[in-house]
């Protein structure tokens, strides 16, 4: 999967200057970024989301607001959203996922602290670094918030892993290990019958989406 980083702290901390500084630098390294913001009072859009919520009010299972050059989607939940849920919609093309918020996620942390606007938070999972601009006493690394470049080299060895080919399995939107042999034989399987099809070329990324109508109950014929 790809690599996720929680980026967390208080009110004007600075993780939204972190999180530019990061992406840019990395960026020149030729690493893919992406990022999801933690919005739990809700996103603000205008008019836009205005409008979208009457689809969603007339039936709309989701909404796509698409712009001249960009995409934002809409879709409610019965669950407040989680950090997985949100990742697997950007799916696997990425290097590295870094996050705003989601400070109770179970994600890898960098936490951002500044003197004047409180302490450090405390009961944070999976810390293992900390931008401060003060010595703190914790056993998680520590940066200076001009350090982008020390910060950038911690993910990439830590955390950027190379890139390979994926198959990954998903039943009744629970993800399934796959093991050596089975993510071999579905790989195998599902890139032959596609190489077969008429107008297919060379294969970079496959994906095929199955959905029963019928429960998926037994037809009675398993041998």
């Amino acid at each position: 999967m790809t690599p996720i980083i929680s980026i967390v702290g208080r009110s004007q901390s600075g993780k939204t200057t972190l999180i530019e500084k990061l992406i840019a630098e990395l960026t020149t390294r030729g690493y893919r970024v992406a990022t999801i913001k933690h919005t739990p009072q809700g996103m603000q859009l205008g008019d836009e989301k205005k409008n979208s919520q009457r689809h969603l009010a007339a039936g709309s299972q989701a909404v796509v607001l698409a712009g001249k050059n960009q995409l934002v989607m809409i879709k409610p939940l019965p669950h407040p959203a989680t950090l997985e849920a949100a990742s697997r919609l950007l799916g696997d093309d990425y290097d590295l996922i870094l996050t705003e918020g989601f400070k109770q996620g179970d994600a890898p942390k960098i936490e951002v602290h500044r003197r004047e606007v409180g302490t450090p938070l405390t009961n944070l999972k999976k810390l293992f670094a900390v931008v401060t601009d003060e010595p703190l006493e914790t056993g998680a690394r520590q940066f200076a918030h001009d350090d982008i470049k020390g910060i950038a080299n911690l993910l990439e060895t830590g955390f950027i892993k190379p890139r390979q080919s994926q198959t990954r399995l998903w039943v009744n939107d629970t993800e399934i290990e796959l093991s050596v042999f089975p993510r071999e034989f579905v790989t195998n399987v599902v890139l032959g019958m596609a190489h077969s099809l008429k107008g297919v070329d060379k294969i970079q990324t496959l994906q095929i989406t199955l959905k029963r109508h019928d429960g998926g109950k037994d037809d009675g014929n398993r041998g």
